[in-house]
């Protein structure tokens, strides 16, 4: 079904209002660079510096870069925004350190906020560059040491800021807590549905997001449908439902660690052998490698995002699908972080064949998809809005170019990035959701 816009436009006020609710932060300005260093210090390891040494500078990851693409802009360019993290390395913990010590001015507080604009603002994390880079630099990668320097020193954007805070002070999301998921599956039970909370065993744990609770009603109904007909023992858990880590997306890792745990020590406890990940990009590397990270040793269960886990069942001939049409033309957007760092790009192609439809490819796609703009929460930016529109433009003449009747994504931030484009242009593609999709096309 499609989103009430009228709601989305409330939630987009919403937004707007957070550079407001952001509570000061703890670091002096003049602790700034030494708050930054120190995270640069801890952070460059072996790997990080053969990245750092191995960029030839030829400018290839520019024209990988959707706000390079769209502006021209060489201060996009996305090794160029890592500058601070290469004139540390090189001053401090380079082979010919003494020598930049004396030719290369030292990192300073006016340096913070130009990175900032540049990390934060005009940075998806969505990794084409690295994927472009003829060296294999890991571009993306380094970008999140940056945004944990910058956060480390107080210099979380505002809007960011403010969600990061809720969900670490108060473990919410956008006011969404367990009172408000239970009311969300109290709605469904009247509806008929059998929703399994917090049973003490279970072999798969799926998370939901705020945005499902919020907006996106049918994606956690389809989800529910779609878990009740396979016969999965399923659960939803009220104290580890939220998939979202915004500790992660603002580079604050005492909050990524906090909310990636609470999922991890339920589903150990519930003896999970699956975690499923709602349709959110970024939920998905924060539990499936970064929770890993935080928590400090292997996870004792199989992570998978609901796009994955629902190809893996269509391909292997447990899950059929009733078709939605003949002659429907569709376009799938592949999100970056299940996408090009996930490899999940097979199992929601999978699913749409088995819905029947005409898939068209974008121009580019799979590994070279370009970013909807709003990922690494650029969304909640209030400062990043007209980089978003910037790639949100892109992306439309693309699907254009295609033919597509509609555009089909399994990530609520690229769900939202579109809507706003949508709305904002008044382009007449609907934005459907592949979990909504098959919910709606289970056998009777």
């Amino acid at each position: 079904m499609a989103v009430d816009m009228n709601v989305f436009r409330g939630f987009l006020q919403q937004v707007r209002q957070l550079p407001a609710m952001a509570q000061p932060t703890e670091c002096p300005d003049t602790e700034r660079v030494a708050a930054v260093k120190a995270v640069f210090k801890e952070r460059i390891d072996a790997g990080v510096a053969s990245h750092l040494e191995a960029c030839v500078h030829c400018g290839i990851c520019a024209e990988a870069c959707h706000f390079f693409v769209q502006t021209g802009d060489p201060q996009f360019t996305p090794i160029h925004k890592l500058e601070p993290l290469r004139r540390f390395y090189r001053r401090e913990k380079g082979p010919f350190a003494w020598l930049y010590r004396l030719i290369e001015r030292d990192i300073e507080e006016t340096d913070l906020e130009q990175w900032q604009r540049l990390v934060y603002d005009s940075c998806t994390e969505c990794g084409r560059c690295s994927f472009a880079c003829p060296q294999g630099v890991d571009i993306a990668h380094m970008v999140v040491i940056m945004r944990r320097a910058l956060a480390n020193a107080g210099l979380i954007p505002a809007g960011l800021r403010a969600v990061e805070q809720e969900q670490g002070s108060q473990g919410t999301v956008f006011g969404v807590g367990p009172k408000q998921l239970m009311a969300a599956v109290e709605a469904l039970r009247v509806r008929g549905y059998e929703v399994p909370v917090d049973k003490d065993k279970a072999d798969v744990l799926v998370l939901t997001a705020t945005t499902d609770i919020l907006l996106f009603h049918d994606a956690m109904e389809s989800t529910v449908r779609i878990m009740n007909h396979l016969g999965v023992d399923w659960t939803i858990h009220t104290c580890a439902f939220e998939g979202a880590n915004f500790g992660m997306l603002s580079g604050y890792e005492k909050v990524q660690k906090a909310a990636s745990e609470r999922i991890i020590r339920e589903a150990i406890r519930c003896g999970a052998k699956v975690v499923i990940i709602p349709e959110c990009g970024h939920a998905y590397p924060a539990m499936r490698w970064e929770g890993a990270n935080e928590h400090g040793e292997p996870l004792p269960f199989e992570v998978m995002a609901i796009s994955e886990f629902i190809g893996r069942q269509v391909m292997d001939g447990k899950l059929s699908l009733k078709p939605i049409g003949k002659g429907r033309r569709v376009t799938y957007h592949d999100p970056c972080k299940v996408g090009r760092h996930g490899g999940v790009f097979d199992e929601p192609r999978a699913v749409l064949d088995a819905l029947g439809v005409e898939r068209v490819e974008l121009p580019d796609n799979r590994e070279m998809n370009y970013c909807c703009g709003g990922g690494a929460g650029l969304f909640v930016i209030d400062t990043a809005e007209r980089y978003r529109a910037l790639a949100f433009d892109l992306k439309r003449k693309q699907v254009e170019a295609t033919g597509a009747q509609s555009l089909i994504t399994a990530c609520d931030s690229c769900r939202l990035s579109f809507l706003a484009g949508t709305d904002r242009t008044q382009w007449d593609r609907p934005i459907e959701s592949l979990v909504e999709l098959v919910g709606q096309a289970l056998p009777d």
